[in-house]
């Protein structure tokens, strides 16, 4: 959870907001540190919708704490609120599953990717750039030529927003090419 915009989202939120996340593992790559988020979350009455798994969004899990068994006043009402208390668990159990899947699916990947980079290796395959070697871009020449013909900081009329706009290169590229120039 200890990540630059979670963090910056995390602070500004408050009761009545919504945070949409595309998937689970979106919101959190710990099984652990994803529910306590997520109920911290839902006990400060900020919804969380999940787009890939909707059956654990927090209006989901509202639901589900609800009583499903109406209470009759009755002694089998002891036995409603055990069946109620059972459908609540059930949902977090729900919960804790999908953010152990997706817990699992990113420490599968990380071990993936580390097999393969050894296979590569083993094959006698370069990984990552050599110490000195510059990787070459085939854009990279266009992009510095326009930075220089438009740029105000060089000889051109251009901000830096209209120059990133008219190359169509990424901010970061821009600043990164912009700064190898001087």
């Amino acid at each position: 959870m200890d990540r630059p915009e979670w963090t910056k989202l995390h602070k500004k939120v408050h009761s009545g907001d919504v945070i949409v996340f595309d998937s689970v593992s979106r919101m959190s790559r710990s099984a652990d540190e994803g529910v306590q988020t997520y109920f911290e979350l839902y006990e400060n009455g900020i919804q969380l919708v999940f787009l890939k798994e909707h059956y654990i969004d927090t209006a989901v899990y509202a639901e589900n704490m609800k009583d499903k068994i109406e209470l009759q006043g009755t002694d089998e009402d002891e036995i409603f609120k055990g069946l109620n208390n059972y459908f609540r668990k059930l949902a977090e159990r729900q919960i804790r599953i999908a953010f152990d899947q997706a817990e699992k699916e990113v420490q599968d990947l990380h071990q993936r990717t580390k097999e393969g980079i050894e296979t590569a290796r083993l094959n006698g395959k370069q990984i990552g750039q050599r110490p000195g070697n510059k990787l070459n871009i085939k854009k990279e020449g266009p992009a510095k030529e326009k930075i220089i013909k438009y740029s105000k900081s060089f000889e051109g009329s251009l901000s830096d927003v209209e120059c990133i706009k008219l190359i169509g290169i990424s901010r970061n590229t821009y600043y990164k090419y912009k700064r190898e120039l001087k």
